[in-house]
């Protein structure tokens, strides 16, 4: 699989953010039968997407001294600042609505106290490129659900951002991935898998309503959530570089 250094994904997030795609100008026109279905979640989604970062950073200052990668950090640090520009452009929209941004959620608190006590950055990549996998089908869904122009806005820009989001993590993934002897290649692979199916089936559980609200059933979420796994952590994916280097040596 093709990876991009760091400096690349540095200069994709800098061009990105001088990307504008919501046109604020527009009213919002949620009407009180969507404010029913999405509003817990829209909250609780925007809670998640306010964190600061510090530990993930941490994390990678620490992976990028053991790797020489010392650009790795400052792609870091810009895409903890998109994932914030999602949070605020929640945020604003709550403001709009005359809704409350809420400071407190089970799954948010659950997550945090997870990553507090991380810093390993295998893990970090693990944790961020489900929830992003996830954050896919929920936005897409919130934008299923609803009639309001400024919110499908809202929601088509942050889908373009975590496309690019899951090739960035997808990638450190896969350069930790292969890094690993074969016994723990075999290890992490199912745990990978353990965490990433079990962290959506969560996900589904508090969110079931927008879900649904998107026209979205369980057997169709966990389809695309088997696609997603599939290319980003499938067993296919992940030892794809080991199978070229055996086809090398067999060439040569």
């Amino acid at each position: 699989m093709k990876t991009h250094s760091s400096n690349y994904w540095t200069n994709h997030f800098l061009k990105n953010s001088l990307i504008k795609r919501i046109n604020w100008n527009i009213e919002p026109n949620l009407n009180d039968l969507e404010r029913k279905k999405i509003l817990k979640s829209l909250q609780a989604w925007q809670l998640g997407e306010t964190s600061e970062g510090k530990h993930l950073l941490h994390a990678a200052e620490k992976y990028a001294i053991s790797t020489n990668d010392n650009e790795y950090p400052a792609a870091v640090k810009l895409f903890i600042k998109e994932e914030q520009k999602h949070g605020n452009n929640l945020g604003k929209y709550l403001d709009l609505i005359g809704e409350a941004r809420i400071k407190k959620d089970w799954g948010d608190s659950l997550f945090r106290k997870i990553r507090y006590h991380n810093t390993n950055m295998e893990i970090w990549t693990l944790a961020v490129i489900t929830v992003e996998s996830v954050a896919q089908i929920f936005y897409q869904a919130l934008k299923d659900a609803t009639q309001c122009k400024l919110l499908k806005q809202i929601c088509t820009d942050i889908l373009i951002d975590e496309a690019d989001h899951i090739i960035f993590q997808k990638e450190r993934l896969y350069i930790i991935f292969s890094q690993k002897a074969p016994f723990s290649k075999f290890i992490a692979y199912h745990a990978y898998s353990c965490f990433f199916f079990c962290t959506s089936l969560i996900v589904w559980l508090a969110h079931k309503k927008l879900f649904i609200a998107g026209k979205l059933t369980f057997s169709r979420y966990l389809i695309k959530m088997k696609c997603k796994y599939s290319k980003i952590a499938g067993k296919s994916v992940l030892y794809q570089q080991e199978r070229q280097q055996n086809i090398s040596l067999i060439e040569v």
